[in-house]
């Protein structure tokens, strides 16, 4: 794991610096910058700068660490990155990325490029990405690393440190060293110290550390995570169905998991999760396909659209003598509600992909939500829109003139709720105000207020002169 790198650098000369190095192409400057400054600062230096331009300066760089500055990248960053780079260094990014980094980045490629890939990898390197990359997403498997030492029970203490010599340098962690036996089952743990304080010519089975705490690559990521955190592990090892020890996961990969947990459950606070026990990924705002999230989003949609219908039949129900406007007025709040209901939505997966770090308030990052949301707001309010108006007519026998101005108004509350809901978070976080606690009710009460205005709007616009003598009346 990198040390903290201390750097008295402003954001804005770091940015200056790394626009003069890529003018001038000096690799030694960038290499020598690289070296005193933390991969975290220079990879919010770099958002800004074009991928075609930080690939290209990545370039500069020895193919370690251009690797390892490349893990640092969002995921979305690294796959931009990627397009941008030749097939010669992206090969070398599969060689020496930490391993369950390239797995991950694996399974994002298509299939003709993994096809592409594999073929350029030395064996060792290809048989690991397909075995880490097997794993389901959510499961322990996919976060775990192949990056560890191990030495074997029967080996002296002298011959174990030689070994730790020889085989640390491309590892993720030597603080606790893996005792396996022949067949790579997991028969103890060693800390670095006690191999260090031990005599030379004691073998590792008598200084190891027995019935180590472990987890298997089929349990759900959490479950990791929690293993370190309740037994203070620097790292935790992982074993296959067969017992065989094939890597551990990291304390700063836990975080990361715990990170991701806590988003999930805003994500399912806000309806956006599906009711499946597939173990499906959480849905991204920027990178989830259209139809996945139009399906996911829609099912809660549908269902609320339900209940509203419920709500409204009831009111009609005790207004039989009342006239036309009455039974206008029985849709209001299945309207405006679903405006809400779609807003929220969107602002939860919006305050997701903030607190993942995935979107800042930066204008390019608005403009891609927008970008993403509009066809997806708009085929939520089509398919809503449609939905209350058949289920109108059948539960109510309404006219065609009130079943346009509900399907009208329904379809023009669900669109815009879910572009209002979109660009509230990054409007809480220009005030200064926590997005996830004035989100959810200033989306209702806007869509309370536009509601309302776009109900009757359209009421007036369809109807006419009629609607105005009923009301009159």
């Amino acid at each position: 794991m990198n040390e903290l790198k201390h750097t008295s650098i402003t954001r804005e000369d770091l940015l200056f610096t790394l626009r003069t190095l890529m003018h001038s192409k000096d690799a030694l400057g960038f290499a020598q910058l690289v070296k005193r400054t933390h991969p975290s600062d220079l990879v919010e230096a770099l958002e800004p700068v074009a991928p075609e331009d930080t690939a290209a300066l990545l370039l500069l760089l020895p193919a370690p660490a251009r690797a390892e500055l490349f893990s640092h990248f969002t995921a979305k960053r690294q796959d931009e990155l990627l397009r941008a780079m030749p097939r010669e260094a992206v090969v070398q990014l599969f060689e020496h990325m930490p391993s369950d980094d390239r797995a991950d980045l694996f399974n994002r490629l298509s299939d003709e490029a993994r096809q592409k890939l594999l073929p350029a990898l030395a064996k060792v390197e290809r048989d690991d990405i397909l075995k880490l990359a097997s794993y389901p997403e959510g499961t322990v498997g996919s976060v775990t690393t192949s990056d560890y030492v191990y030495v074997a029970p029967e080996m002296t203490v002298a011959e174990a440190l030689a070994h730790v010599r020889a085989t640390a340098p491309d590892k993720e962690t030597i603080y606790v060293i893996y005792v396996l036996d022949q067949h790579f089952r997991l028969r103890g743990t060693v800390s670095l110290r006690d191999l260090l304080l031990a005599e030379d010519k004691a073998t590792v089975a008598d200084v190891m550390r027995r019935d180590p705490v472990f987890a298997r690559a089929t349990w759900p990521r959490l479950k990791a995570a929690e293993l370190i955190r309740r037994y203070g592990l620097l790292a935790l090892p992982v074993v296959n169905g067969g017992d065989k020890m094939i890597g551990i996961v990291t304390v700063d990969d836990a975080m990361e998991i715990e990170k991701r947990e806590d988003a999930s459950q805003l994500a399912r606070f806000g309806g956006t999760a599906a009711l499946t026990t597939t173990g499906s990924a959480d849905l991204d705002i920027l990178n989830t396909p259209f139809k996945r999230m139009f399906g996911v989003r829609v099912f809660w949609l549908v269902v609320l659209t339900f209940f509203g219908i419920l709500t409204s039949t009831f009111v009609a129900e005790q207004e039989d003598l009342l006239s036309q406007v009455i039974v206008l007025a029985a849709f209001i709040a299945p309207i405006v509600d679903m405006g809400g209901n779609t807003g929220s939505q969107s602002a939860t997966l919006v305050i997701r992909a903030m607190a993942l770090g995935e979107i800042k308030l930066k204008w390019r990052d608005l403009w891609l939500v927008i970008k993403r949301e509009l066809p997806v707001a708009a085929a939520l309010g089509v398919v809503i829109a449609l939905l209350e108006a058949v289920l109108a007519y059948f539960s109510k026998g309404v006219g065609t003139d009130v079943l346009l101005v509900v399907g009208l108004a329904m379809l023009a509350c669900t669109a815009l709720g879910g572009i209002i809901g979109a660009l509230l978070p990054f409007a809480a976080r220009r005030i200064g105000t926590d997005p996830a606690t004035l989100s959810s009710p200033l989306i209702t009460s806007i869509m309370d207020l536009v509601g309302v205005f776009i109900y009757f709007g359209i009421a007036y616009i369809v109807m006419g002169d009629s609607l105005i003598q009923a009301s009159g009346a």
